[in-house]
């Protein structure tokens, strides 16, 4: 879902990052929920951008994912900012683009 000036919500970007982590690592929602203290449904609310977590959680989750806040944070963003640039640009662009882009 996008913010009304079309730009993806925080909280959305999270909750996709969020997944993605999950299944890269093979692990279900009841044992991520499970580990960070949270009900699967609470997780499965995040993942899919419907709840705003506090920044308590979104701690809680990452440690329950092996990956730290700092590493989480710098993911979504990086997501955030793809969202961003046009596809053309993205198909264009040089890994030295991407690395002043960063």
């Amino acid at each position: 879902m996008a913010s009304e000036a079309g730009e993806p919500l925080w909280r959305d970007a999270l909750g996709e990052r969020l997944r993605r982590l999950r299944h890269r690592r093979g692990r279900t929602l009841g044992d991520v929920a499970r580990r960070a203290g949270v009900s699967p449904q609470y997780l499965s609310e995040i993942e899919r951008g419907v709840k705003e977590p506090s920044s308590e959680m979104i701690a809680a989750v990452a440690g329950a994912l092996d990956v730290t806040l700092v590493d989480l944070t710098l993911g979504v963003a990086a997501d955030l900012r793809a969202a961003r640039t046009p596809a053309s640009a993205r198909a264009h662009a040089g890994p030295t683009a991407w690395a002043l882009a960063a």
